[in-house]
């Protein structure tokens, strides 16, 4: 039987950390985690699927694509040693939403406040592009993820197409009504679920998308504000 609760989510997340559904990305994970990059090559490479990060009771939640083989697959925490992390922790500090503004390892401090992060993939895939097979295997560990959160949660920002694609019938699974035809994802784009949950989506935090100016701090922070008000968390405007 399913433990609910706090200790719900913790078991939930040891299942998940030693997940080998998928042998392409547990294939690659672990070729990753062995020849490491050079600037990282004195480093324990965690080399196994990343859980979700932030506490069992979040109101808001952020879902992203995957972990990066040299960011959350080095660290073991979601968003955590790449630029893309850099650039989503900044922001979520800036409105308040957690306790620093870098994350650099599993061991730095950081805490998030009411707001808890994942992916629908959860092992760090070839060229960051999962296949929809894979997708589809991981599919279950967000439907219980989402219905552990249930009681609390009270909206979701989802960043890119991919994960907005992954979540709507997740969100469905889970007990919360999609509309439809199925909300088409675009950064800004806003929707109120069967159940009162509020959805919004973003423009994922990669360099494509920060690097190009796609995606600007001012644009995220928006977002992000927007969603905590939404989950009724105090945050900074």
């Amino acid at each position: 039987m399913d433990i609910n609760g706090p200790a719900g989510l913790t078991a939930l997340d040891e299942r998940i950390a030693g997940c080998r559904r998928c042998p392409r990305l547990v294939a690659w994970r672990e070729e990753v985690a062995r020849t490491k990059r050079a600037g990282f090559a004195d480093q324990e490479y965690w080399g196994r699927p990343v859980p979700g990060f932030g506490p069992a009771d979040a109101r808001l939640l952020i879902v992203g694509l995957a972990p990066a083989a040299h960011g959350g697959n080095r660290t073991g925490r979601m968003f955590t040693g790449d630029r893309s992390g850099d650039v989503l922790y900044a922001a979520l500090h800036e409105v308040g939403l957690a306790s620093q503004a870098g994350a650099v390892s599993v061991d730095d401090g950081l805490e998030l406040y009411g707001v808890r992060i994942t992916s629908p993939v959860h092992c760090a895939p070839p060229a960051n592009r999962p296949t929809p097979e894979e997708r589809d295997a991981c599919r279950p560990w967000l439907v219980r993820e989402l219905e552990l959160l249930r009681p609390t949660l009270r909206a979701v920002v989802v960043l890119g197409a991919f994960g907005w694609q992954a979540t709507l019938p997740v969100l469905d699974a889970a007990g919360w009504s999609v509309p439809r035809p199925r909300p088409v994802f675009g950064h800004g784009a806003r929707v109120t679920l069967g159940g009162g949950l509020r959805l919004f989506g973003c423009f994922h935090v990669s360099q494509r998308n920060t690097f190009t100016g796609r995606l600007t701090p001012a644009m995220l922070r928006e977002v992000l504000r927007d969603a905590a008000s939404a989950a009724g968390l105090p945050h900074r405007r």
